[in-house]
């Protein structure tokens, strides 16, 4: 029996992979597709999970192939510069098409060892007290303690199981593609320039090698029908008053406002991340790194639970954590689909969120809201740090992220004083200078929130016994 089997590896998925295998879990991931999908879904990744990257030593990866932009309040249309004292050491959106995110992350957890099988569907999921067996098509089964559903949107593993998948239906949808033009980038641009007077929605810009990617809201929104090349030159047509010449599509997809939200993110032992829990509009670019961030948050307390040394409800907080953080995307990102509508009334809104974000107070939340830095996870009492992640500090050898790569937590202590022994295996301790830090010392999840923050052992132990459960025994 395996310890865990993963369905789907696109981000979520893959990401999920690897942070298990830096606790030595057995993991297979089963994916459909043969190939990597060539569709640019997602342009980008914001701060928090830049963070997460560097925080697991993948960062440098990231910049070798994506453009650093810097960070601008970005919201419905809306641009504005972001506060200079934003709380990150990676303060910068890094542009970079989502099959690069892809194969980098697969790449990862296939380097750890997790097992990648593709071409490989999954026809329905059956569990019992001691674990959980996949039918695969064609007839062969796999059986694991644990299985993660990370196959997006339509899930087959959160319908096999019966979880709700409830929201809102479209209220408009855009035409998505790669194609070639029959006018140069000059002309195209002046198109977009134009058109976005009116319509933010639309979009034209360069996709490489002689390319273009195209975004242009339909009619009526539209869910589910096959997209054509004919039908985008409809709808340039429409919109822009010509088609540009276009021709030769790489790729063609669709993409609308409807959002669902998973009813619970786990059945037994069967748990849901990523797009198989949640979908929502792509404003904002929030999808993809919405996803990379619950498997950070699920990965180590999985571990935990497959390896016996997790408290009681550590599992638990998987689903009270980021089930809110999914819920207030699924707001904001509809918030700003209503934004975008052409009529009078949703423009008049705009242009008054556009005037309050010359506050540095307005602009500072939805720049913390858009790359989830101002995520606070409510963990009870503790004062206002607990809950909320650290940034990248100088420790007295190195600096913090670059002390977090095996992916276990971190006591960040200022004052020389405290220690987590016999707890060699889930955290270890590191020493920095108690002015950098929001408390005296900090005790940090593997994900980088903080669980603790204080002087005292006392205290100290008692958070290290809710996180990380009892202490090792000592021969």
């Amino acid at each position: 029996m395996r310890d865990v089997i993963i369905v789907g590896c696109g981000p979520t998925g893959a990401m999920l992979a690897a942070e298990l295998r830096l606790w030595g879990i057995d993991v297979l991931v089963l994916e459909r597709e043969r190939d990597r999908s060539p569709v640019v879904r997602s342009l980008g990744l914001h701060a928090r999970s830049i963070e997460l990257l560097d925080q697991r030593g993948l960062l440098e990866a990231f910049l070798a192939v994506g453009v650093r932009h810097p960070l601008r309040t970005s919201f419905a249309g809306i641009d504005r510069p972001a506060p200079a004292d934003l709380d990150t050491a990676h303060a910068f959106v890094l542009g970079l098409p989502q099959p690069e995110t892809d194969r980098i992350l697969e790449e990862r957890a296939a380097a750890l060892d997790a097992e990648i099988r593709r071409g490989v569907g999954v026809t329905g999921v059956e569990q019992d007290d001691d674990g959980v067996t996949v039918r695969l098509e064609g007839g062969g089964r796999e059986r694991a303690r644990f299985l993660v559903g990370c196959d997006g949107g339509r899930s087959t593993v959160r319908r096999a199981v019966g979880i709700a998948f409830e929201g809102e239906d479209a209220t408009t949808s855009w035409l998505l593609a790669e194609v070639a033009l029959g006018v140069d980038v000059q002309t195209a641009l002046a198109v977009s320039t134009e058109v976005r007077k009116t319509d933010l929605a639309f979009g034209i810009g360069p996709a490489g090698e002689g390319g273009f990617r195209l975004v242009v809201r339909e009619e009526h929104p539209q869910e589910g029908r096959e997209v054509s090349l004919d039908a985008v030159r409809e709808r340039l047509r429409a919109v822009a008053g010509t088609d540009l010449g276009a021709h030769d599509a790489r790729w063609l997809s669709r993409f609308s406002d409807a959002t669902r939200l998973a009813g619970r993110y786990g059945d037994g032992r069967v748990l849901l991340a990523g797009d198989a829990a949640h979908v929502h509009a792509p404003l904002g670019g929030q999808g993809l790194n919405l996803g990379i961030q619950d498997a950070v948050n699920l990965g180590f307390k999985l571990a935990a639970a497959v390896a016996g040394w997790g408290p009681p409800g550590l599992l638990d907080t998987y689903e009270s954590e980021r089930r809110p953080v999914a819920a207030a995307v699924l707001r904001n990102t509809r918030a700003q689909s209503e934004l975008l509508q052409t009529t009078p009334g949703p423009r008049a809104v705009r242009d008054l969120l556009t005037e309050l974000a010359a506050f540095d107070d307005v602009a500072r939340h939805l720049v913390e809201m858009v790359t989830a830095i101002g995520i606070r996870y409510d963990l009870g009492e503790g004062g206002p740090v607990v809950g909320r992640r650290l940034r990248d500090v100088p420790l007295a050898e190195g600096r913090l992220f670059q002390a977090m790569r095996d992916g276990r937590g971190v006591l960040v202590d200022g004052t020389g004083e405290l220690t987590v022994d016999g707890f060699d295996d889930r955290l270890h301790r590191v020493a920095a200078d108690a002015t950098l830090l929001p408390a005296p010392a900090v005790l940090l999840r593997p994900d980088g929130h903080i669980v603790w923050a204080g002087a005292e052992q006392a205290g100290l132990d008692a958070a290290v016994a809710r996180w990380f459960g009892a202490r090792l025994m000592r021969a």
